[in-house]
């Protein structure tokens, strides 16, 4: 896969049921390898939780994303204020590569690749074979990072329900074609 990013940021479905979406987001690579492996920091942009360093150890994920933006937007209906899941890491390389089980889909894998001052970040969600489940993944991978990269550039985010269901229709059109 190429390194080279498309001016709108959208994940593209790099196989039927794999989501991958790239960002480049101000380094240093460790700056950004803490808010994916730091609880704390990552509770501002994706969810909270504990994670131990090594394979096989569990990731607890507390979603509260209400908390992410102030205001959060219009929380769509038929989502809670919190919601959890217990994953495990199945791959890790610090400061570099990190691998979870994610769910009933294939896992999700984050790399990190210094280019110059900055890191470009890949997701890449596997086997999300659920039509409904890819177009919420889609929407929330996106809204997530955006969260993300404006906590590291020092901007303020988007609200991010809005934010949220505002990706979610484009996603559904760029699914759909």
């Amino acid at each position: 896969m190429s390194t080279t990013l498309a001016d709108d940021h959208y994940g593209l479905l790099t196989e039927p049921a794999t989501l991958t979406i790239q960002r480049l987001l101000p380094g240093p690579v460790t700056r950004i390898w803490s808010y994916l492996t730091d609880g704390e920091l990552r509770r501002l942009w994706l969810a909270a939780g504990a994670m131990e360093e090594e394979v096989g150890a569990p990731v607890d994920f507390v979603w509260r994303n209400d908390d992410l933006t102030d205001p959060p937007g219009m929380r769509p209906e038929g989502f809670g204020d919190e919601h959890r899941m217990t994953c495990e890491v199945t791959a890790i390389d610090a400061p570099r590569l990190l691998s979870i089980s994610w769910g009933s889909t294939g896992g999700v894998t984050f790399t990190l690749e210094e280019q110059g001052d900055e890191v470009l970040l890949t997701i890449v969600h596997r086997r999300i074979e659920d039509p409904t489940v890819l177009l919420n993944v889609s929407a929330g991978w996106h809204a997530h990072v955006d969260v993300l990269e404006a906590r590291l550039r020092g901007t303020t985010p988007t609200p991010h329900w809005d934010n949220w269901t505002q990706l979610r229709s484009v996603y559904a059109e760029r699914l759909s074609s």
